[in-house]
């Protein structure tokens, strides 16, 4: 106007211009993607609680994984019973007297084979948990602990012949459970739960992306190493709930973005340290509320698809981002130029937001 353009021809330049950098698109290029990318996870039982969450999976480079109910089925059975000074049906009767009400998957088998044997089971007193080493109590006047080998060790001497047992059983793959009775080792029960279906893919395929695979479980090492190999994993083992926690911890002082995945109140601390937590569905209401993601139908597979999914969501971010400035830039050019003016400006900005909206829908068909 000031060098004596025609008013008109400026205003109406100036509306074109004007509408070309509104950022419909660009604003929506992200939450359309985002909450596709949700929805899409959410359909097929992958929940993530927000996009921060959503996003932060494609910057994982470790996985750490629990061991039973995680990366095994969560339901070992009973295999071998051993009694020394007492019958067999006596050691499982007071192990299974210790476990009642626990949700634990080895408790569970424990009370499962005492129902099937019809054995007896008499009330626990003053019966508690103690994390990561086993569970103690009152059965009968007879103080009673149930547990690992390394916890025994600090209540009971065991004979060289039960540590024999004990080794030749963990190196089978099973888990063994110390029961101590007075002071005195009065039996052993074995328990063996098989790997997910699944466990050994879902494996694979993070170390096709590229992400490395840690098991971390409070099992013996040599019952951990024989499920380990059988999967392909990296174990570390005998370690306690901060032990877990600080593995976690060492690995990220290392540069790794690590996410945890448990279902055990075990888990807890180290799923609050990772990353990004991650829950497997049957877990107990501390993993599930701690966890930042969850995985409903308990597939080891679903940790990949999540990571996938994550890649997926940010490359459609970025190919939005792509759609809108583009498309933004040319027409602000041209229309500077005098070759287009409102009415294809107009067309630009809804067709660029028509575009990144249909671009992000696509993610609703993804299938990972």
């Amino acid at each position: 106007l000031l060098i004596g353009g025609d008013w008109n021809e400026w205003i109406y330049k100036g509306l074109a211009i004007l509408l070309i950098g509104c950022p419909c698109a660009l604003v929506i290029s992200t939450p359309a993607a985002i909450a596709a990318g949700l929805a899409t996870g959410a359909r097929r039982g992958l929940l993530m609680k927000g996009g921060a969450v959503l996003e932060g999976f494609r910057r994982i480079t470790a996985v750490a994984f629990d061991k039973t109910g995680t990366l095994t089925a969560g339901r070992p059975v009973v295999t071998d019973i051993m009694a020394y000074g007492r019958d067999e049906r006596t050691v499982l009767a007071l192990a299974a007297a210790l476990e009642q009400g626990s949700s634990h998957p080895l408790a569970m088998a424990i009370l499962d084979r005492a129902k099937a044997d019809g054995a007896p089971v008499p009330p626990a007193l003053a019966a508690k948990a103690i994390s990561g080493k086993g569970v103690e109590g009152s059965v009968g006047g007879v103080a009673v602990f149930l547990g690992s080998g390394p916890a025994v060790g600090e209540r009971a001497d065991m004979t060289q012949v039960q540590r024999l047992a004990v080794d030749s059983l963990n190196g089978q793959g099973k888990t063994v459970s110390v029961l101590v009775a007075d002071g005195v080792v009065a039996g052993l029960i074995a328990m063996r739960d098989e790997p997910r279906p699944d466990a050994a893919a879902g494996i694979a395929a993070l170390k096709a992306e590229g992400i490395r695979t840690i098991m971390l479980t409070g099992d013996n090492r040599r019952t951990a190493e024989a499920i380990a190999a059988s999967l392909g994993i990296e174990a570390r083992a005998e370690l306690l709930p901060q032990d877990k926690q600080r593995i976690i911890g060492e690995l990220q002082r290392e540069g790794l973005k690590i996410a945890k995945v448990g279902d055990g109140i075990n888990d807890a601390p180290a799923i609050a340290a990772a990353d990004i937590g991650i829950a497997m569905g049957g877990g107990t209401d501390v993993a599930l509320e701690t966890a930042d993601a969850a995985i409903l139908h308990g597939r080891v597979m679903d940790v990949a698809r999540m990571v996938r999914l994550s890649r997926a969501v940010m490359a459609n971010i970025g190919q939005n981002i792509s759609v809108a400035l583009g498309l933004k830039a040319v027409f602000l050019v041209t229309t500077i130029l005098g070759i287009t003016g409102l009415w294809p400006a107009i067309l630009a900005d809804t067709g660029a937001t028509v575009l990144v909206t249909a671009n992000a829908m696509r993610l609703l068909r993804w299938r990972g």
